[in-house]
This record gives structure tokens, C-alpha cells and sequence, in this order.
């Protein structure tokens, strides 16, 4: 056994590997065996792209400091996979995770504000950041456009702009808004005579805020056509309005889409803005927001700019437009489902509007009207704190902005105050997340005691331009609702869970069936 052992082993052959045929045969790698140039650029390629990726990191652990936030970022999307579908509950858990906190979505460095404090100091701070709404906000909005001015030119914009929303103004835009509220009402109805089931309200109400919208800062200078064509194409420009989209406005995104129809948006009320020039220039009586503002200017005592072009006009509406779309639309569901959802409260509303009405529920909603419904103006401030429309606005830093002793923002970060937190805050809302009108009706509460808190409609020189017709608006639509007809909110396990879409909307879109009121003899 040992002498075939002895054999086999003298034998045996091993393999030379100094063969030069040998290596022949030794299978390499094809990026390896590539010529010798080849080679040496793919090797220089990955470490530029492994140095940029290092530094990438590097940035921004340099920015974030001590903030809290991921101690490293994904490689250029940063966080935009999260923030394709956000949620309130990763948002409160952001704001949760301290008064300032630190993220990155492609590149772009963000600094998240939780607490009142820092949120004021955000919104007050103009030579520190200016208002950027959202990434893809100026390609949409136009970069020219009034929302994004600031300093002085901002103030005197704004001068001109508060004379669209004086309570003289406002009494020319009630009558309008009570017409319509009452028009779609009554198409509510008649849908739900033919099909009884809960549908959701979502749209109609966007529908009914889109008329209102174009018919009370535009009036008949706008035709239906036009109108149903900036209603149809409106929704394109929300969806691109959301916190993060993709950044370029290549053909097929959400950004391109919302680019042509601004453009189409835009040729229509540039034509408004003409025939209402035509219009006061023939001695018309103001008939709608356009008209208000070209008669005011040929007032003797005003002393603003006067050389508004029609482009300028447009725009202006354009961006009232989007507020009053996005932000009235989601008040007015919240307040919708939020009177369905507490019946109390809901009888307390009715038998205001039964005092204040008369009997007479024919009769058009006054300014004087309104002032004498507190309760239900009480009800739409609460209902609006419990869900705000809105719950953070992006800006931009111009400079390094020292916004806390041991933290300063660098300069071209975003840096995003938050309302929700505020709007929530124990201390001064007890029980915050209940829905309690009350609160409102006592002057020396909590709630009236710290006005600061309240932040739905912002704080600062870009406070909402708007807040009286908005408020208004909602507390109108709402009176009447109650006035002439009953509801009922068939609940999903989604009505309670948030949908971010530029501002907030419930999941399941609030399902509703609509009757009209039983009125007793």
C-alpha cells in the first residue's frame, strides 16, 4: 500500500503557475484585462464619484452639527423616498425630535422648526430668508411673481394688495360667494335625490371653492368656458405644489404638467384683468376683486403704484388663486366633517343661524350677518387650529441666519417653520386636539391670550394677505349648509388619517350624504 502510495505521489505532476501558457488559462476580470487607458479612466471615474459621495457626507454632517436628524444621508436622494408620500405622523415625529431639526432631499439641506419660537423667528426674519413655498414653486408660480418679493418692494406691493380685502371690498364679495355657496348646494341635493349613497366631498367642495374663487376675483370678465378650463387643469398645479417633488420640469412631472397650465391660467386672466380695465374705464360699477382694485386706483387719496399691466394683475389672481383653492378647500371638508362628527356642536350652529335668519332662509348672507354669528366664527378658528390647511412654509436663506445661540442655518438652506406644533400646544390649548369652539368666546382665555400661537394663516411681512375673506368664505358656506340642509359622515377607518397634498385632506376623501333640512312648523 505504502509502495503504490510511493508511486502515485512520484508520479504526480504539479502545476507550474510561472507557465506563461498557464496564466493563459486564468480567467480575468473583463474591466481588469481593458487596455491600459480604458483602465485607468474607470478607476479615476470611481474615485471621483466615492470622493464626491465622501464629501456629500461630509457636507452635511458639517451642516447638521448637533442637530438631530440621520447622522448620514442616502446618497443624493437624501430623504426624497419619505417625502414622496409623506404622513402627519413622520412629520410630528420630525417635529418631535427636537425645536430644530436637520435632513436632506437631493442636496438640498433642510432645517426643520417645531417650537413657537423658532417658527416666528423664521417668518420674521426677512433680511435672514425669504418665502420659497416649495422647491418647484417659483417655475410654477413664475419667479416674477409678487408672493416671493421682498423688502421694501414687498411692503408697498403689499400696500396696494390690502385694499382688495378691506370690509368695503368684502361687501362686494359676499354677495357673490352667498350666490354660488347656494347654487352648489342645491346641485349637492339634487345629486344626492338621485343617488343616496355617501359620496366622497372632497372635489365637490373643490368645485364649488374654484367658482367662488374665479367669479369673486374676476366676475363675468371671465367665461365659462374659461372658467371650467382653469377648474379642470387647476388640480395639475396642487399636485405639483407638494412639499418635494422631482425637482426638474421635464416633459411627463408633475412640475412641467403645472407649467402649461399656469400658462393657460394666466392667457385667461390676463384677458380679465383687460375687460375690467375696459369696464371701470366706461364707468361701470366694481363688480368683483379686478374691478375693485383699477377703481381704487383712480381714487384721488390713493397713492400706490398705478401702472399695473395686465400680466401683473394675472398674477396676483393667480396666486390668491392658489391660496384660496387649496387652503379654503381644505377648511371648508374639515368643517364639513368636523360639524358631522360632533352633532352638539353642529345644533349649536343651526340654532344660531335660525336666530340670526329669522325664519327667512331665502334671504342673501350680509356682512352684518356674519358679525352677529360668533359662534360660528368661533367654530370655523377652532376647527382650523384642530387641522390646519396648512402646516409649514418653506424659506429659503439669503445668509447665514443665527437663528439660536449654538445654531446658525448656513446660508442657500431650506429652513421650514412649523404651525402645528403651536397650534397644539398644551399650555395654551388644554385638551388640544379636541374640537371646542368655547374656547374662542372667552376674551381673556388662553386661546385669545396667545395670539401668537395661532399661526394658520402664518406670521410676519408674508402673513396670508387674505385672512377675513378666507375665514369669511368658510364660515359662509358652512351657514348656509346648515341653514338648508342636513348631512351625514359615513366614517372609514381613513377619515381620521391625514392626506398631504399641498394642504391637508382626510384619506378617504369624506364621505358624505346630503339631504335637505327637515323644517318643523
Amino acid at each position: 500500500m505504502a509502495s503504490a502510495l510511493r508511486e502515485r505521489s512520484s508520479s504526480a505532476v504539479l502545476p507550474s503557475f510561472t507557465s506563461a501558457d498557464a496564466l493563459e488559462h486564468i480567467p480575468i476580470p473583463s474591466f481588469l484585462s481593458a487596455p491600459a487607458g480604458s483602465a485607468q479612466w474607470l478607476y479615476t471615474t470611481i474615485a471621483i464619484v466615492l470622493g464626491l459621495l465622501a464629501l456629500e457626507q461630509s457636507i452635511y454632517r458639517y451642516k447638521k452639527r448637533h442637530l438631530p436628524g440621520d447622522k448620514w444621508t442616502i446618497p443624493v436622494i437624501g430623504k426624497f423616498a419619505d417625502s414622496m408620500k409623506p404622513t402627519m405622523e413622520g412629520y410630528i415625529k420630525q417635529w418631535n425630535s427636537g425645536a430644530l431639526s436637520a435632513l436632506s432631499v437631493f442636496n438640498i439641506f433642510i432645517v426643520m422648526a417645531s417650537s413657537n419660537e423658532f417658527s416666528r423667528k423664521i417668518l420674521n426674519s426677512p433680511n435672514h430668508a425669504e418665502p420659497c413655498l416649495v422647491y418647484s414653486a417659483k417655475q410654477i408660480l413664475r419667479p416674477d411673481n409678487w408672493v416671493f418679493l421682498t423688502g421694501k418692494v414687498h411692503v408697498e406691493y403689499r400696500r396696494v394688495l390690502n385694499s382688495l380685502f378691506t370690509r368695503k371690498a368684502l361687501g362686494i364679495y359676499v354677495g357673490i360667494q352667498d350666490q354660488i355657496a347656494r347654487k352648489h348646494i342645491k346641485q349637492w341635493l339634487a345629486a344626492a335625490a338621485q343617488d343616496p349613497s355617501a359620496k366622497p366631498i372632497m372635489m365637490t367642495c373643490r368645485d364649488l371653492n374654484m367658482e367662488t374663487s374665479l367669479r369673486v376675483f374676476c366676475g363675468s370678465h371671465i367665461d365659462d368656458d374659461a372658467a371650467r378650463e382653469i377648474g379642470e387643469k387647476y388640480w395639475a398645479i396642487t399636485v405639483a405644489l407638494e412639499l418635494v417633488n422631482f425637482p426638474l420640469a421635464l416633459p411627463g412631472t408633475k412640475v412641467y404638467k403645472a407649467i402649461q397650465c399656469r400658462k393657460v391660467a394666466l392667457k385667461h386672466l390676463e384677458n380679465a384683468a383687460a375687460k375690467s380695465k375696459r369696464a371701470m374705464a366706461a364707468g361701470k360699477e366694481p363688480e368683483c376683486m379686478l374691478d375693485h382694485w383699477v377703481r381704487s386706483m383712480e381714487d384721488p387719496s390713493y397713492k400706490g403704484r398705478k401702472d399695473f399691466s395686465d400680466l401683473e394683475m394675472a398674477m396676483v389672481v393667480f396666486s390668491f388663486l392658489f391660496a384660496s383653492q387649496d387652503a379654503m378647500s381644505s377648511g371648508l371638508i374639515y368643517g364639513i366633517q368636523h360639524l358631522a362628527d360632533h352633532p352638539e356642536i353642529f345644533a349649536k350652529v343651526r340654532e344660531e343661524q335660525d336666530r340670526v335668519r329669522a325664519g327667512d332662509y331665502e334671504r342673501p348672507i350680509t356682512l352684518e350677518m356674519l358679525d352677529d354669528m360668533p359662534y360660528l366664527r368661533a367654530f370655523v378658528r377652532e376647527s382650523l387650529r384642530v387641522k390646519p390647511p396648512v402646516t409649514m412654509v418653506p424659506y429659503k436663506t439669503t445668509k447665514a441666519f443665527p437663528i439660536s445661540d449654538d445654531y446658525t442655518v448656513p446660508a442657500g438652506s431650506m429652513v421650514i417653520p412649523s404651525f402645528y406644533n403651536s397650534l397644539h400646544d398644551p399650555e395654551v390649548f388644554p385638551d388640544p386636539d379636541s374640537l371646542v369652539p368655547e374656547r374662542w368666546l372667552d376674551p381673556n382665555g388662553s386661546a385669545n391670550q396667545n395670539p401668537k400661537n395661532y399661526l394658520v394663516f402664518g406670521s410676519g411681512p408674508h402673513k396670508c394677505i387674505g385672512i377675513e375673506y378666507a375665514m369669511m368664505n368658510i364660515a359662509l358656506v358652512l351657514a348656509d349648509a346648515v341653514a338648508l340642509m342636513d348631512w351625514e359622515h359615513v366614517r372609514t377607518e381613513k377619515s381620521d388619517k391625514v392626506q398631504i397634498i399641498a394642504t391637508l385632506f382626510p384619506q378617504d376623501g369624506c364621505l358624505m350624504k346630503f339631504r335637505p333640512r327637515a323644517l318643523h312648523a
